[in-house]
């Protein structure tokens, strides 16, 4: 009994761990936007120029994400993780010496994109395999830990780049990619029944809801898929030139970070309140709840121009696509059999990056073009628009996995 109760009790340890990694890769990867502007002042290298960097980050990462996540499938997410993380490091370490916009677009993108798809899925994969209670709470706390990174590495690459400019900066949080992510990688592990089901399902022919091709076809994968890219298209854009935005606007540089860490400080509270709701009300209804509230905000930001209004956008901005972002895995644990989650994630996380892929250069260029970012909110708001559309479309459930509970 107590075997049993220490193996349950192990998911807990897989939630802090994987918040850990997906704390450093996400400050790591998306720190760009705190980039742009010291690059673009030190090497005249235009911002479509560098945000073409994030584009193609996005791209690879979904690419890299759906081969990750069969291959953790396969071998278990630990060594996927490592392998990630020193990916990771190296893309960084080249881009920090790139010379020229193709060299930084290819080390940063694709280096680090590559290195991308190796933590989400595979992680949020094997937490969804350690609980059926409480499924809600757990994979957004691992979500929260992604969200720590506007509070923690971008603060720091800040200060970096203060101290000693971005090339020494980027490559000062390679080496921590190193020192933080190999040691939590070694905790992440599969609960020993779903460890065997590769080697059980080795003998036969899978069913057909546990084919992962099937899944992919599914109309409950195909919905799932459109949301995320469209959920992902909305936000991305913002969460990447309001930065840029703030400092237009007349704030300062620091101040205009500390817009994205209050962001990120939301989303953390964003992915608790509404982990704990999905557990409580259903992943559908919350996830719906949650598409709406980032367009109108998102909208909002046209009318922003002060300090105090960046905050309070930002408050409601990070708590509502932080909080829907680890719902996805919520409802697909709901659809799909636990041994080829790390397959589905993985496709589900390739339409998220190619939406993601939008935002940052649709953006970089519409400033270019027009000389503000009006445009690009808007745009951004009416993908979000379509999100929350097709979110109505989503299946019920075929296990009893983020569903409401009985009253």
């Amino acid at each position: 009994m107590e075997k049993i109760i220490a193996e349950r009790s192990y998911g807990w340890v897989i939630v802090v761990a994987g918040g850990l990694i997906g704390c450093v890769a996400a400050g790591a990867m998306f720190a760009l936007a705190v980039y742009l502007q010291p690059i673009a002042l030190n090497t005249g290298w235009s911002r479509a120029e560098i945000s073409v960097a994030m584009t193609v980050v996005f791209i690879v990462m979904g690419v890299s994400g759906f081969a990750w996540g069969m291959a953790s499938d396969r071998f278990g997410a630990r060594p996927v993780v490592l392998a990630g993380a020193v990916l990771l490091s190296l893309g960084l370490m080249i881009a920090s010496q790139a010379s020229s916009p193709l060299m930084f677009q290819l080390a940063y993108g694709v280096l680090v994109g590559a290195a991308g798809g190796a933590f989400f899925a595979p992680i949020m994969a094997t937490t969804t395999l350690w609980f059926e209670k409480n499924l809600g709470l757990a994979v957004s706390l691992v979500s929260a830990g992604m969200g720590m990174a506007p509070l923690t590495l971008s603060p720091l690459t800040a200060v970096l780049i203060d101290q000693h400019g971005w090339r020494t900066a980027m490559f000062i949080v390679s080496i921590l990619v190193l020192a933080v992510i190999i040691p939590a990688a070694l905790f992440i592990r599969r609960p020993a029944q779903a460890a065997a089901a590769p080697r059980a399902a080795d003998a036969g022919p899978a069913p057909e809801q546990g084919s992962l091709l099937s899944a992919l076809k599914s109309p409950h994968f195909i919905a799932i898929a459109i949301a995320y890219f469209f959920c992902c298209g909305a936000h991305s854009g913002p969460i990447f030139h309001t930065i840029s935005y703030a400092e237009m606007c007349g704030i300062s540089s620091l101040a205009a970070v500390s817009i994205y860490s209050v962001e990120g400080l939301s989303g953390l509270g964003g992915r608790l309140f509404l982990g704990l709701a999905a557990d409580r009300f259903g992943a559908k209804r919350v996830l719906i709840a949650g598409l709406l509230l980032q367009a109108v905000v998102i909208a909002g930001y046209t009318q922003v121009n002060q300090l105090g209004q960046f905050y309070v956008m930002a408050v409601i901005l990070g708590a509502a696509y932080g909080g829907v972002m680890p719902l996805y895995a919520m409802l697909a644990r709901g659809y799909f059999k636990p041994e080829i989650m790390g397959g589905v994630l993985g496709a589900a996380v390739m339409a998220s990056s190619l939406g993601m892929s939008f935002g940052p250069v649709a953006g970089g260029w519409l400033f270019d073009t027009f000389g503000d970012y009006a445009w690009m909110y808007l745009g951004s708001a009416a993908a979000g628009v379509a999100a929350f559309i097709i979110a109505f479309s989503f299946p019920k459930p075929k296990f009893n996995v983020g569903q409401p509970q009985a009253a």
